[in-house]
C-alpha cells in the first residue's frame, strides 16, 4: 500500500444485501483500504431489514479498513432509496425498515395518486408519480395496517440518514434522497406539509435538510466506531445520486446500471415532471437534477432464471423465438407492483440457453425503454451508454444491451461507484470542489468504449407486443 497523497476519506455504500466502506485518497482517488459485511432481507409477503444490522456491518466493514479508516478526515454515506426507517423516543427501530423493493404498498400509491388530482398532479408537484418503492406510500401503508408503529414513530427516516444518524447524533438528509419520499418539493426544496398531512405525518419527525456542500455534522463518541472523533460527516444521499457523483457525469450523459434493481439516468439542468410516473423526477446531490427510471427486477432475476435452468449466467444461447419477462417481484417500470415473471413462445427448438437469453433480453428490455423518456432534448443521443453496477462486466449483459440499444457502450473501470462517489462528496466538503469535478479528476468514468452494433429490432418488437398483450393478466395478485 503507497503512502497517501492527501487527505483521506471513507465513502459507504449501504445496499439492499450489503454495507461497503472505501478509504480514498482525495488528491489522487487511489482506494487505500476497503471492507464489506453483509445484512440480510426478509422473503417474506414484504421486504425488510432491521437497521441495526445496518450499523453493524458499517462497524465491520470500517474495522477492515484498519488504520486508514481511524486517520480518515471527513466520511459520507451513500443508500438504497426509498426505505422507510421508523425511530422510537430513544433512536431504536420501532420496526423492521420497510425496503424500496416491498410494493405492499401498491393500493396506496393508487389511493394517494387520486387524492392529489392524478399523475400530472404529483408530477408537477413533487416531480414523481408516487409508485409503492416511494416512501410517502409506506408511511400510508404503515398507518393503515400497523398503526400502533407508526403511531410509536419519534422520526422517520431514509436508510442512509438513519447511518448519518447514527454517525452524528443527529438527524440529516439531503435533496438527493428526499427526493425519493414523495413528501420533497422540487419547487420549494423543502417538506410539502399539506402532502405530510394527507398522510398524518407530522413534519417534525423528519430530519433536517442539509444542503449540497454542508457538512451533516461530526463522528460522535461511538462504542466500537473506528472514526476518529469529531470526524467531518458529509450530507450522504442515495445510491443513485452517489453514483452519479462517482462518474462524475456531465448534463445529458446517459447511465445505465445493472444492480438487484436496473436505472437509467442522466443528470440534467431542468427538472423533470412525467406525469405517466415512467421517470422519476429526482434531484442530484449537487444543486441539479436527476431524471431516473428503475425496474425492480435486474441482475437477481436473471441470476434465479439460470439457476432454475441449472446454467452459468454467462451460459447463453443467441436466437430463439422465447419471449421471458423476468418480473418475479412485482415490476415498477412498467408499473405492474403484482405481476410476476411470464414465459411466451416456448417452441420444441427452444434451448436452456435461448430462455436464459430470452431474460436478459426481458429484464433489459424495460430500462432502454425509459431511456428516451430520461434524456432531454440537450442530450447528445449517440454518446455510449455508461454501463455500471453489478452485471456491467459481464459480458452477457454488455453484449445485450449492445443488441437492444444499438449504441456504443462504455463500461469504467472503477468499481464501487456508490461508495466512491460518497467518498468525493466527502472530499468536496474538505477542499470546497464540486464533488463531480473530484470524480472527474480521479478518473472513475475512465474505461473501454465497446462499439455499437446493430440494434435488433425485431426482438425488441417481439418483447413489446408480449408485454402489451398480458399486462393485464400479469398484473394480478397471486391470489386471483
Amino acid at each position: 500500500m503507497s503512502a497517501a497523497q492527501g487527505p483521506l476519506v471513507v465513502g459507504v455504500d449501504s445496499s439492499t444485501q450489503s454495507t461497503k466502506a472505501l478509504v480514498v485518497d482525495t488528491a489522487t482517488g487511489a482506494v487505500v483500504a476497503s471492507g464489506q459485511a453483509p445484512h440480510t432481507v426478509t422473503s417474506g409477503s414484504g421486504r425488510e431489514s432491521d437497521p441495526e444490522q445496518w450499523w453493524d456491518a458499517l462497524r465491520t466493514a470500517l474495522h477492515q479498513c484498519g488504520a486508514p479508516a481511524r486517520e480518515a478526515a471527513a466520511v459520507s454515506v451513500g443508500g438504497q432509496q426509498h426505505g422507510l426507517v421508523t425511530l422510537d423516543a430513544r433512536g431504536r427501530p420501532v420496526r423492521p425498515a420497510l425496503l424500496w423493493n416491498d410494493v405492499r404498498s401498491a393500493p396506496q400509491a393508487a389511493e394517494l395518486t387520486a387524492r392529489l388530482g392524478g399523475g400530472e398532479a404529483w408530477a408537477e408537484r413533487v416531480g414523481s408519480v408516487p409508485a409503492p418503492s416511494f416512501t410517502v406510500t409506506k408511511w400510508a401503508w404503515l398507518v393503515q395496517h400497523e398503526p400502533e408503529s407508526a403511531h410509536a414513530a419519534a422520526a422517520v427516516r431514509l436508510p442512509h440518514d438513519y447511518l448519518t444518524g447514527r454517525l452524528t447524533g443527529d438527524g440529516t438528509t439531503d435533496r438527493g434522497d428526499a427526493s425519493g419520499t414523495g413528501w420533497w418539493s422540487p419547487i420549494t426544496e423543502r417538506y410539502d406539509e399539506e402532502i405530510l398531512g394527507m398522510v398524518g405525518l407530522d413534519p417534525a419527525l423528519l430530519p433536517r435538510l442539509v444542503p449540497p456542500g454542508e457538512a451533516a455534522g461530526t463522528v460522535r463518541e461511538a462504542d466500537g466506531l473506528p472514526l476518529a472523533h469529531g470526524t467531518l460527516v458529509a450530507a450522504g444521499t442515495g445510491d443513485n445520486a452517489a453514483a452519479a457523483l462517482g462518474l462524475g457525469v456531465r448534463p445529458g450523459v446517459p447511465v445505465l446500471s445493472l444492480g438487484t434493481s436496473g436505472t437509467v439516468y442522466a443528470v440534467s439542468r431542468r427538472r423533470s415532471a412525467d406525469p405517466t410516473g415512467t421517470v422519476a423526477g429526482f434531484a442530484d446531490a449537487r444543486g441539479d437534477w436527476l431524471p431516473l427510471a428503475c425496474t425492480l427486477n435486474c441482475t437477481l432475476a436473471v441470476d434465479r432464471v439460470a439457476a432454475l435452468l441449472g446454467r452459468d449466467r454467462e451460459a447463453v444461447e443467441a436466437g430463439g423465438t422465447a419471449t421471458l419477462l423476468p418480473f418475479l417481484d412485482g415490476e415498477r417500470t412498467p408499473n405492474l407492483p403484482h405481476a410476476s415473471g411470464l414465459l411466451h413462445g416456448l417452441r420444441h427448438d427452444t434451448t436452456p440457453g435461448h430462455l436464459l437469453q430470452a431474460a436478459y433480453d426481458g429484464a433489459v428490455h424495460s430500462l432502454l425503454g425509459a431511456l428516451d423518456l430520461v434524456l432531454d432534448e440537450e442530450a447528445d443521443r449517440s454518446a455510449p451508454l455508461l454501463l455500471i453496477g453489478g452485471g456491467a462486466r459481464g459480458q452477457a449483459w454488455q453484449q445485450t444491451v449492445l443488441r437492444l440499444s444499438g449504441r456504443p457502450v462504455q463500461v469504467p473501470q472503477a468499481r464501487e461507484l456508490v461508495a466512491l462517489g460518497a467518498a468525493a462528496q466527502a472530499a468536496g466538503l474538505l477542499t470546497g470542489e464540486d464533488p463531480a469535478a473530484v470524480a472527474r479528476r480521479w478518473g472513475t468514468a475512465e474505461g473501454p468504449v465497446l462499439a455499437a452494433v446493430e440494434r435488433d429490432e425485431a426482438a425488441l418488437d417481439r418483447i413489446g407486443r408480449v408485454l402489451s398483450g398480458a399486462s393485464p393478466l400479469l398484473d394480478r395478485p397471486a391470489s386471483d
